[in-house]
C-alpha cells in the first residue's frame, strides 16, 4: 500500500476537518399553556409570536420559530403546516430527536408522551392524567397539508381567531384515546371556546418547531 507523505496527511486533515456535532438543543416543543382564548391564537403570526416567547423565557434565543398549524381558504388550499417549519432535524428539551425530516416526522414520528414536552422539558397530561391536555390543536391533515378547500366544516377555528364558533382538528401528543393514534390529525373539537377544547380533552396547546432559517 502507498504511503502519502507526513504534509499530503496534514493537508488532508485540515482539508476535511473535525466533525461537526449536531445541534440538539430545543427545536421543538409542545407549549406548556395556550393563548387562553380557546382557538383564538390571534392567527398564524400570533400563534408564532407566542413559541417565539415561549422558547426565549426557556432561555433558548437566535433561532426562529413556526406554530404547526394550517389555515383554509374559500376555494383554493390554504397555508399547509408542514410548509411552514423548515426542514429538520428537530430535537425536544432533552435533546431526543424527534424527527430528522419533513418525511420521518410525517410517517414515524419519535412523538409519544413521553417525549412531546413543553419548552421547559415537562410532561403534558394526556388520556388518564387529571385534567387530560392531549387534544393539540392543528387543524391539519394527516400528512400535514392543509384541508382543501373549505366547502363546509370550520377545522381551524376560523384561522385562528375564533374562540366562540367553529372547531378545529387537533392530535394526541400522548398518541392514544378512542383508538386513534394520530399526533396530528385524531379528530375535530367541539368549538373553539376554551370550555369547548377542555370538554374534548384539550387546553388550546399547539406544537412549536424550529425553522432553521
Amino acid at each position: 500500500m502507498m504511503k502519502l507523505p507526513t504534509f499530503a496527511l496534514i493537508g488532508l486533515v485540515a482539508f476535511v476537518g473535525p466533525a461537526q456535532a449536531q445541534d440538539t438543543s430545543l427545536s421543538f416543543f409542545v407549549t406548556s399553556v395556550g393563548s387562553g382564548k380557546g382557538g383564538d391564537l390571534g392567527g398564524l403570526k400570533g400563534a408564532d409570536d407566542h413559541c417565539a416567547k415561549l422558547a426565549e423565557a426557556a432561555g433558548v434565543t437566535g433561532k426562529s420559530w413556526a406554530a404547526y398549524l394550517s389555515t383554509q381558504e374559500e376555494g383554493k388550499r390554504g397555508v399547509s403546516a408542514r410548509d411552514r417549519i423548515g426542514q429538520g432535524p428537530w430535537h425536544n428539551a432533552k435533546g431526543e430527536m424527534i424527527a430528522a425530516t419533513l418525511d420521518q416526522l410525517h410517517i414515524f414520528p419519535n412523538i409519544s408522551k413521553s417525549t412531546a414536552l413543553d419548552e421547559n422539558g415537562n410532561l403534558i397530561n394526556g388520556r388518564g392524567d387529571q385534567p387530560n391536555e392531549h387534544d393539540i390543536l392543528t387543524g391539519t391533515m394527516a400528512d400535514g397539508t392543509a384541508y382543501f378547500p373549505r366547502e363546509t366544516e370550520d377545522r381551524t377555528c376560523s384561522n385562528w381567531t375564533s374562540s366562540g364558533e367553529g372547531s378545529a382538528t387537533v392530535g394526541h401528543h400522548d398518541r392514544h384515546g378512542g383508538g386513534n393514534t394520530s399526533w396530528n390529525a385524531a379528530h375535530n373539537s367541539r368549538g373553539c371556546s376554551q370550555e369547548d377544547l377542555t370538554k374534548t380533552g384539550g387546553s388550546g396547546l399547539f406544537m412549536c418547531f424550529a425553522t432553521g432559517q
